[in-house]
């Protein structure tokens, strides 16, 4: 797994390449969490080139977006490959944070 950041205008984006699993995934969480600055006013994770999450992956995810929530910040997902969503719907997290298809619809929703 690899953890890439970049910050424009108060929003951290953060793109992830390869695996969050038991092995790796609070690695992905301590990532995300010491890269969001407060000033950041949202935080969108592009998940284009994940090719796995597990259930330790997803509580990551949860544990971030409840971070974020603590902080009144915006938090969204996008470009999530069908396999990726379809373990989001799954579990019901897609209920609860927002997945958008495309980096630009996230960032459009994070700047809203």
């Amino acid at each position: 797994m690899h953890v890439v950041t970049e910050r424009q205008e108060g929003i951290l984006s953060a793109s992830v390449n390869g695996r969050v699993d038991g092995s790796n995934a609070s690695e992905f969480e301590e990532a995300i969490r010491t890269a969001i600055d407060k000033s950041d006013k949202g935080v969108m994770i592009d998940f284009e080139k994940l090719v796995y999450i597990s259930s330790a992956g997803l509580r990551a995810v949860l544990l971030v977006a409840k971070t974020l929530r603590s902080r009144d910040a915006k938090f969204a997902l996008c470009s999530l490959s069908a396999q990726i969503r379809e373990v989001f719907e799954i579990s019901g997290f897609d209920k609860i944070i927002s997945i958008y298809p495309s980096r630009a619809e996230a960032i459009a929703f994070l700047e809203s």
